[in-house]
């Protein structure tokens, strides 16, 4: 089995149910994108929200993806950045408890945290403030990070950090790794669409978008965006919502449906989806499998609120993934 290294923000979660939109126009939130925010307004979004239900979790893309893989027995590591304080702390102790190796860099600044706000249709809305996540840099990395692995998997909310992204993908080169990517967000693609370009056409071998994403990186509907994308990478995976997800590795393509599940709320279900793809490409499996594990997981953390699957869900999840494997 391939060993899989994450590197991404590390954050905390401020999962929020919202009862409507009005509040992402105050703040000036587009629908279902990720805005970065100053501390001042993530403090404002924080104070005025406190009426709604919340809860909080570890977070950030790739450390969710990463706790995933890990929940399923993978060896795990991730790189990452949080503040000296009790966030960072439980930031921590979240990863190790579900086996993650961590390679953590503590800063004096906050650990960052992303509000997630959950309207009634159960799209969310991010509004992050990254503190300490961004105090990360290309000369904190180092080559024996990357040793133990085969599989370095980036989120694309780091794409702005361009040394580091840039370092991160050359020595998971020179210790030929694999180079997973997702494009994170499609304001953030609009906003780095040349450096995305250049990343993905010289390192990624596997690049995951939703079609929002891939509409913004290529201009075209899913099935154009699916086969443009191929030709830049190894493996193109696009995910459709309630569609499933189409993948294509050179002239094969497999079309993935979907769990039937009542849907609370969508944070996650990208991160889930590649957790599970990920540890069918891991253990050497054909793409529909891998596709049929990333739609377990995504339809599993889609029935609740938060972008982490419940441990006493994890036992039942295990078994389904063992039968699809061995199938």
């Amino acid at each position: 089995m391939k060993k899989i290294l994450g590197i991404g923000n590390a954050l905390v979660d401020v999962m929020t149910l919202i009862d409507n939109d009005k509040l992402l126009a105050k703040f000036k939130l587009p629908k279902g994108s990720m805005t970065l925010v100053d501390n001042l307004k993530s403090t404002l979004v924080k104070k005025e929200t406190s009426g709604f239900k919340t809860t909080f979790t570890s977070g950030g893309s790739a450390a969710n993806t990463i706790h995933g893989l890990a929940m399923l027995s993978a060896k795990t590591g991730f790189i990452g950045s949080v503040g000296k304080d009790r966030t960072g702390d439980f930031f921590e102790n979240d990863m190790k408890k579900a086996g993650v190796k961590t390679i953590l860099l503590r800063h004096d600044s906050d650990t960052g945290t992303a509000v997630a706000l959950i309207s009634p249709d159960s799209e969310r809305t991010f509004a992050t403030h990254l503190g300490a996540a961004v105090e990360l840099t290309a000369d904190d990395l180092k080559k024996e990070y990357f040793k133990p692995f085969n599989i370095l998997y980036v989120e694309g909310y780091k794409i702005t950090e361009r040394p580091l992204v840039e370092k991160a993908c050359r020595l998971a080169k020179e210790n030929k790794m694999k180079i997973a990517l997702d494009l994170a967000s499609y304001n953030v693609v609009i906003a780095n669409l040349e450096y995305f370009n250049e990343i993905i056409t010289r390192y990624v071998d596997i690049l995951f978008a939703n079609e929002e994403e891939a509409k913004s990186f290529t201009g075209l509907n899913p099935h154009e965006a699916l086969h443009k994308i191929s030709g830049q990478v190894e493996i193109a995976v696009i995910k459709t919502g309630k569609d499933g997800s189409i993948i294509m590795r050179g002239e094969e393509i497999v079309r993935i449906g979907t769990l039937p599940v009542s849907c609370k709320d969508t944070t996650g279900a990208g991160d889930l989806y590649a957790a599970g793809f990920l540890y069918g490409y891991s253990n050497n499996l054909p793409l529909d499998k891998c596709g049929a594990l990333g739609a377990l997981l995504a339809g599993n953390v889609i029935r609740m609120v938060g972008a982490r699957i419940p441990e006493n869900r994890w036992p039942a999840i295990r078994k389904r993934v063992n039968r699809i494997v061995e199938e």
